[in-house]
């Protein structure tokens, strides 16, 4: 490796000043490290800034003595960081130089004409607008295979839609579902969801495990959950991650999703302040968005055999319990199906997966969907967390969206003949 290079990135993300020092021009993201209680409190108070982010863990409770903490913080902040943080001895490390240079990446459009759906729209990241047009357009020209459902909408009445793909066979007694971007700003979900649609309306009848997929089941895909956040990412502040919901008394904005169904809602590893990002809502179901997926999945639930939620980033594949640290009562069985699939990412991608229940792979997550989709029956159920582990976190480079999809792709066709092999 040319040991140049990180000086050259650094210098790309300053500007230089007449006294000889380097002044940043962006936002960056830290990796830090507290070896001491004192360094976690310092951490965690850090967190209690507006203009920084958590980006890992996901709550202020889950940061731990030497565990990578990793904080997006505004350029006007960042003199004051690391001020702080080398006089208490911490060790840190700037993960991402210059912020604002991956945004522009994520967010380039690659002429100033109207969007084309062509092969290269699957390899870029998309506003709610574009995502939506492109649902119209694809169900349009494949009436055969897709049709589009509205389930509900959000806190600010936006649709939210899922597609119905199947294969041009007769109807599946069996059906799957994938959900996408629960968190605004995990912006390589949606993008995992638009690719999955196309992909596997390419692939059949040519590939054998994608047709066997489509023949066997109905796979329901709400491609953005979280549609009011995901627009405020692409509006005003990239590292949002609940929704928009405004209750009244509340002093802050926004649920997190995923702490808000009802599995041991808002227990140890929920919050009940509306300002953390972990905050579990005034009930269970209390969103719009989370109460339109429980009430369409306990329409399908005798059929429904296998659920996904794809999230980021962290390179996992994750299966109930997070709420609890009790087993499944198929914990043997999700076990090895998850670790086959880790293994063969692996194996042909050479990019490592960990693979277990959530409470003891993370951290408690209570609230989650794919514990609520387990709790009402459906006995195949997953979160993916999708790449990377930090190197670029929620600002995956577009070139990184196709072998990210591709990998776990495999992951999802090894569980899924697995799950028509074994039920009916």
């Amino acid at each position: 490796m040319n040991m140049k290079l990180p000086l050259l990135v650094a210098l790309l993300a300053s500007i230089y000043i007449e006294d000889g020092t380097f002044v940043p021009i962006s936002d960056q993201v830290f990796s830090i490290t507290p070896e001491t209680d004192e360094g976690v409190e310092i951490i965690k108070n850090l967190t209690s800034n507006d203009e920084i982010e958590l980006c890992h863990p996901d709550s202020v409770h889950n940061i731990k003595i030497n565990s990578d903490v990793h904080l997006y913080m505004n350029i006007s902040d960042l003199d004051f960081v690391k001020d702080l943080l080398h006089k208490n001895g911490i060790k840190y490390k700037v993960m991402v130089e210059n912020v604002q240079e991956l945004i522009e990446m994520q967010t380039k459009k690659e002429s100033n004409g109207p969007r084309t759906f062509t092969g290269s729209f699957y390899e870029q990241y998309h506003p709610l607008e574009e995502i939506y047009a492109w649902i119209n357009k694809i169900s349009h020209e494949h009436p055969d295979m897709l049709e589009i459902i509205l389930i509900g909408s959000s806190f600010e009445k936006r649709p939210l839609y899922v597609l119905k793909l199947t294969g041009r066979r007769n109807s599946p007694r069996r059906a799957m579902w994938i959900d996408c971007g629960i968190h605004s700003r995990e912006w390589i979900s949606p993008a995992f969801c638009i690719w999955f649609v196309q992909n596997a309306i390419e692939s059949y009848n040519k590939n054998p495990d994608i047709t066997q997929m489509l023949d066997n089941m109905e796979i329901y895909i709400l491609p953005v959950m979280n549609a009011d956040g995901y627009v405020y990412t692409w509006t005003t502040r990239r590292m949002w991650r609940k929704n928009r919901s405004i209750y009244e008394g509340n002093s802050c904005v926004g649920t997190d999703l995923n702490r808000n169904f009802d599995a041991g809602w808002c227990t140890k590893g929920a919050s009940h302040n509306p300002c953390d990002n972990t905050y579990c809502g005034p009930y269970p179901e209390s969103e719009p968005e989370v109460s339109a997926v429980a009430k369409f999945l306990r329409e399908k639930k005798d059929n429904m055999k296998l659920y996904f939620t794809i999230h980021s980033y962290g390179q996992m594949l994750l299966f109930p319990y997070s709420y609890s640290y009790n087993q499944a009562s198929n914990h043997d069985e999700l076990q090895q199906l998850a670790d086959e699939a880790t293994q063969q990412i692996r194996r042909y991608y050479k990019t490592r997966y960990t693979s277990g229940p959530g409470a003891t792979t993370i951290y408690l997550a209570p609230g989650g969907s794919d514990d609520w989709a387990y709790d009402l029956g459906i006995k195949y159920s997953f979160t993916i967390e999708l790449r990377d582990t930090g190197r670029y976190g929620f600002l995956l480079p577009p070139q990184l969206i196709q072998p990210t999809c591709l990998e776990v792709l495999t992951a999802i066709k090894i569980i899924t003949r697995h799950v028509i092999k074994n039920t009916e």
